[in-house]
Formats: C-alpha cells, structure tokens, sequence
C-alpha cells in the first residue's frame, strides 16, 4: 500500500559493516536528497557498524563528507528496527518487543539500498529482501554476489566472451608462482577479491612489495586478487535495465585521470582529494564510444545484472576495451561518477533516482 496521501513509502537502507560504511552514508545522503517528496515518503534506515537497524531521526545533511571527515550511522541516531523475513506481512518492527509499534513508518513499498561492499553489495541482503517479499533497486541475489567476488565476476565476462586482464587468485596460505610472476609482470595490483571502494589496494612496482601488498589486502579479505597493470585510459560508463522493454541502456561514457602517490585511483583520490579529472562525458571517437557502451551492456548482461551497475574499463593504446570491475551498487555521493554520467546523458540526479525506483517497483518482489 502506498504511504500517507498516496506516496510511496521507500526506505534507503545504508551504513552496514563493511569497510565502506562511511562512503554508504554520504551516497545514501546524495539519494535522500534527489528523492521527490511530493511522490515519495522517505524513511532513512542505517545500519550501525555492529549491524544494528536504526531509523534515522536526524536530517540527511549529516550524510555529507565534510574534508577528511566521514559520517556514519550511530545506534543513538533514532529507534532500532528489524525487517521481517515473513513474505506474508513484510514490514519493520521494533527490535524491542517491548517498544511501542512503528505505525506507518512500518510498511515500505519498496526498498533503495545504498549498501557498499561486504552485507550489503554482496548478494546478503538482497536474499533478505526477498525473503521479506519487498521490491528493492538493483540486481538480485546470484548477480550481486557474482559481481562483488572479482574471481567469479572475471569468470563470468570471460564465459561471455569479454575481454579481461591477466590475474591470479590467492587464497588463504597460498603465494604467487614463479610462473604467474613472469605471466603478470609488473606492476600488479593486489586488492580484496570481495571488496570496494579501492579499499585494501596496493600497485606493487618491485616483487620485493608483494608480501607486504597481500597482508593487506588480507587484512580485509582472506582471498586476494591479483591483477597485471594494463596500460591505457580508465573509462567508466552506467548502465541501467530499462523499464519498458527488454535488455539495457548505457550512459556517456566518463574518463578519469589521477595525479596520486600511489599511481591509482585510490579511496583519497576517490573521495578525500582533489587530485583527480574527470571527463564527462569522456572524449572518444564515435566507433569506441559505440563499442565502450556495448562492452558495458553484454558485462551487466554477463551477470545477469538489474536495475543498475557501473561497468569500469580500460582503453589500450590500440583501442582496445578490457572489462575492470562491475560495481551493482555503485557510487551516489556528490563526485560519484554514476550519477555525473547518467545527468551528461540527460537523466538529471533526481529523475535517476526516481526511474530506479519505478523501476523495482515494476519488477517487484521476489527473484529477478
């Protein structure tokens, strides 16, 4: 049923307990804000880093990056709920049973989640959702979970017949080979193989670094990718499901270009500098622009992607597009290039977001 005076009630859920918690917040802060009020009734939901489900009372100003420093959700912040799992009176109540009931604010039409990384992006609470029966924005459990695990996402494309780089796989007690060495050269890049937010990456210029790089990034992950530098142009482009028919739709593509230490886009550069350019849309020929935007479609395709997901890629010296990563919840924070990409494209910020949720809403619940 929708909200009061006919709105639809739609809870942002984000924080949670990955180490992109606070990054979850400030997009969460960009979605709230683009939510049209005289359509929607918004209920900010955020998960504290324990886990804990907490209505937000507090205004979305204060999911907002100030300089260096980060929100994040606080279990004082408003009343702490739980999403029933019961497909037959899907609704929030008290985690409390002593609390008082939630009234309205109980029943959600339809569920934005803006969940980054590990309990979030990763399949988990996407099977909550369904088992809750609720429609929510993005892609379901099996794709979700592909994505988020780079060895089966790099799986995936290269069944599809897409192009992706040389890497390894390191799982727990395991170390690089001789063999992999000379196949890979350098530099490598040693990253989570379920993470985000180039949190837990190292580029690695000497094979003396690489032990230091896989602790790391096994701090975060006991499994550990290992990817050949691929030189060329980093290109993104978005890529929504459509609503009306079959199949896609790619964005403008976006180039982004990064004067950092560490000779990547890493979280600074990403979220905290200013040392990074980008172009929107990216400036590329009419033949590359048309192959980027077809590579883009068959990867989210490749996953079974819905709703949304950002396609990362390299451009080589000779043209050609390697597929990166495919993020299923990426970016809506102010410097996000999802949204930059999708309003060159002519779909401003707020008719993004309202698209994305008519769009869950006509799939509804259940598996997708």
């Amino acid at each position: 049923m929708p909200g009061t005076r006919g709105r639809i009630r739609i809870a942002v859920v984000f924080g949670g307990r990955s180490t992109e918690h606070a990054i979850s917040c400030v997009s969460a802060g960009g979605v709230v804000r683009a939510l049209d009020r005289h359509g929607y009734d918004v209920v900010p939901i955020g998960i504290d880093v324990d886990g804990r489900w907490i209505v937000f009372a507090t205004d979305a100003d204060v999911l907002r990056a100030d300089g260096e420093q980060l929100p994040a959700v606080r279990a004082a912040a408003g009343r702490q709920v739980v999403l029933t799992a019961d497909p037959t009176a899907p609704r929030l109540v008290p985690r409390d049973p002593t609390d008082a009931p939630l009234g309205e604010l109980a029943d959600i039409d339809v569920i934005f989640p803006v969940l980054h990384g590990p309990f979030g992006e990763d399949g988990t609470v996407q099977g909550l959702f369904e088992l809750a029966g609720v429609p929510y924005v993005g892609s379901g459990v099996f794709a979700s979970a592909a994505a988020m695990d780079k060895e089966h996402m790099k799986a995936q494309l290269a069944a599809a017949g897409l192009p992706v780089g040389p890497y390894v796989v390191l799982r727990a007690g395991e170390s690089l080979t001789e063999t992999d060495r000379q196949r890979l050269g350098l530099p490598v890049f040693v990253k989570p193989a379920r993470g985000g937010s180039s949190i837990g990456i190292s580029r690695v210029d000497a094979w003396a670094d690489l032990d230091t790089a896989v602790k790391t990034a096994r701090t975060h992950d006991p499994k550990v990718l290992i990817e050949a530098g691929i030189v060329g142009r980093e290109i993104e482009c978005g890529v929504l499901g459509r609503v009306d028919a079959p199949g896609a739709q790619a964005s403008l593509p976006a180039e982004i270009s990064v004067d950092s230490p560490t000779g990547f886009y890493d979280f600074d550069a990403k979220y905290v500098t200013d040392r990074t350019r980008f172009d929107v849309p990216a400036v590329l020929s009419p033949d590359i622009l048309e192959e980027v935007q077809a590579v883009a479609v068959r990867a989210f395709e490749a996953l079974d992607c819905a709703g949304l997901a950002r396609v990362d890629v390299f451009l080589t010296p000779q043209n050609k597009v390697v597929v990166n990563e495919v993020n299923t919840i990426p970016g809506f924070t102010p410097t996000s290039m999802f949204p930059r990409m999708w309003a060159a494209s002519g779909l401003d910020f707020p008719a993004l977001v309202d698209r994305l949720v008519r769009s869950a809403l006509g799939a509804g619940a259940g598996l997708r």
